[in-house]
């Protein structure tokens, strides 16, 4: 199992982003910036492929970053796992009540 390393930081613009890292890799050698969940997603797939997708992920924050980023961070993860369940279940409504127009 590979530990893929997620780390929320902030840009001085105040938006957040994660960057990654492959501990297995040398320091800095495979680093890769996601600026939204789905990116985040995609790249932590195309990274665990290496592995066989035997994936652990360890998260941590920078100090500069805010509760509400992480939070926001936090929420949208909710999001996309919530649409791939309904996904997968075909259903027509999200778990929050609303439509899933992806059905």
């Amino acid at each position: 199992m590979v530990v893929i390393e997620s780390v929320i930081k902030s840009n001085p613009l105040g938006r957040w982003y994660i960057e990654l890292s492959d501990t297995m890799k040398e320091e800095g050698e495979d680093r890769v910036v996601c600026l939204d969940i789905n990116e985040y997603a995609q790249k932590i797939e195309i990274m665990g492929e290496e592995y066989g997708g035997d994936v652990e992920v360890a998260w941590s924050s920078e100090d500069n970053v805010t509760p509400e980023q992480i939070n926001e961070v936090r929420m949208q993860i909710m999001a996309y796992e919530a649409e791939l369940e309904a996904q997968k279940e075909n259903a027509t409504h999200m778990p929050d009540g609303t439509p899933n127009f992806n059905a």
